[in-house]
């Protein structure tokens, strides 16, 4: 089938939540992908944030294979050695605690959640619930996770919102100091919050949460699932701060692709957590282990951070001098492969032109351009992009 045959054919049996883009992929190589019709695509968003490694990295398509030929799931009811030794790796990077596996960033944010209220109310009492989050922040879309998400167009149509969910100023400490209330239980945000358009935290702001948390007794969760496993150039974004949490949530670029989801916590605020209190049937399966650990063991291994920083500089110094050029770009901002530009124009305008000469990117909050390309990116692609883009915008 070609594309507008899949498109016909989605459009007339998949459920229609996504506004999606009339192409199918069907191949991919390094960041590149094919699709129905043999179009070639340089991929700057990679799965949104997820095909870290660029499509059939040898690490990931080995670590695949040789475990579905072993074993893939056999539930949480019994150990799976795959799953202890990636917690292992996970908590010695994070000098946290514990590690907890389900499938998914929102997920992971639920279980995150659930902690944090279950922590509060064994110690400080029922009272204790309420979580305090971000404006233009995204936790999810399972119920909780989007009322924890400081965007009222995610709720819409779907109130009334789990209660317990306050929003403060991003960036913001005095304003977050007159959210928190007697039913104040955690704090949680995104040191980069990616759906919100690429707005980085200062380290002042994240340091001054860090201490305010601690005067008031609260938990810290920070929501890393965009921003986390080497997105920023450090395997996770908070150690660019000097902030550490006392939960971090995970998911996104952990397996490459394959899904999977974490929430890490402190020893303290994991034992919150008993026997039956949470739980995920497939979550920390031995083939999401399995396939996550070797991506993981990659990126810490092999070089993979350097190149992120190194590539991450040099193209925000070109995306610079576009904004040079272009007065309408208004800002570029970003950490490591995780970057935003903000334009005083249509931005799904541009991403419609950038798609027609062959580049993926992604547009948030209609004039935000977000790139988020592979770790595999190289100087020749990141040079293609910027051309294609710098075209696309001239004819602004």
């Amino acid at each position: 089938m070609n594309n507008a045959q899949i498109t016909a054919k989605g459009e007339k049996y998949v459920m229609n939540t996504y506004k999606r883009i009339p192409v199918a992929f069907v191949k991919g190589e390094g960041s590149w992908v094919w699709d129905a019709d043999g179009n070639k695509y340089l991929d700057f968003l990679s799965g949104l944030a997820v095909n870290c490694l660029g499509y059939n990295h040898p690490v990931m398509v080995k670590a695949i294979s040789e475990q579905a030929a072993k074993i893939m799931h056999t539930s949480n009811l019994y150990w799976i050695k795959q799953q202890v030794e990636l917690a292992q790796v996970l908590v010695s990077q994070s000098c946290l605690g514990k590690a907890f596996f389900c499938n998914s960033g929102g997920e992971a944010n639920e279980s995150a959640i659930k902690l944090a209220r279950k922590y509060a109310k064994a110690r400080m009492g029922e009272g204790k619930y309420g979580i305090i989050t971000f404006t233009n922040s995204f936790h999810g879309r399972t119920l909780a996770t989007m009322a924890a998400t400081g965007q009222t167009k995610y709720h819409k149509g779907f109130e009334p919102m789990p209660e317990g969910f306050g929003y403060a100023k991003f960036g913001d400490l005095e304003d977050l100091k007159n959210k928190i209330t007697e039913s104040t239980c955690a704090v949680m945000l995104e040191p980069i919050q990616g759906e919100g358009g690429i707005n980085v935290s200062s380290q002042e702001f994240l340091k001054g949460v860090r201490k305010l948390c601690d005067q008031k007794g609260l938990l810290l969760i920070f929501d890393e699932v965009q921003c986390g496993i080497g997105r920023t150039g450090k395997f996770f974004a908070h150690q660019n701060f000097g902030v550490k949490p006392d939960v971090l949530t995970l998911a996104k670029s952990l397996a490459g692709g394959f899904p999977i989801g974490a929430m890490l916590a402190s020893d303290e605020a994991a034992s919150g957590f008993g026997p039956g209190d949470h739980a995920s049937t497939f979550g920390g399966s031995h083939l999401a282990c399995s396939t996550a650990l070797a991506v993981v063991n990659h990126i810490l291994d092999s070089g993979v951070m350097e190149h992120i920083l190194n590539m991450g500089a040099y193209l925000m110094e070109e995306f610079q001098g576009l904004k040079d050029k272009y007065p309408f770009i208004k800002e570029v901002r970003g950490m490591g492969l995780m970057i935003g530009i903000q334009l005083e124009a249509d931005g799904n305008w541009v991403l419609d032109q950038c798609q027609k000469e062959g580049l993926i990117i992604n547009c948030v909050g209609g004039n935000v351009l977000r790139l988020l390309p592979t770790y595999v990116v190289t100087k020749e692609e990141a040079n293609l992009a910027v051309g294609i883009l710098d075209s696309v915008l001239a004819k602004l």
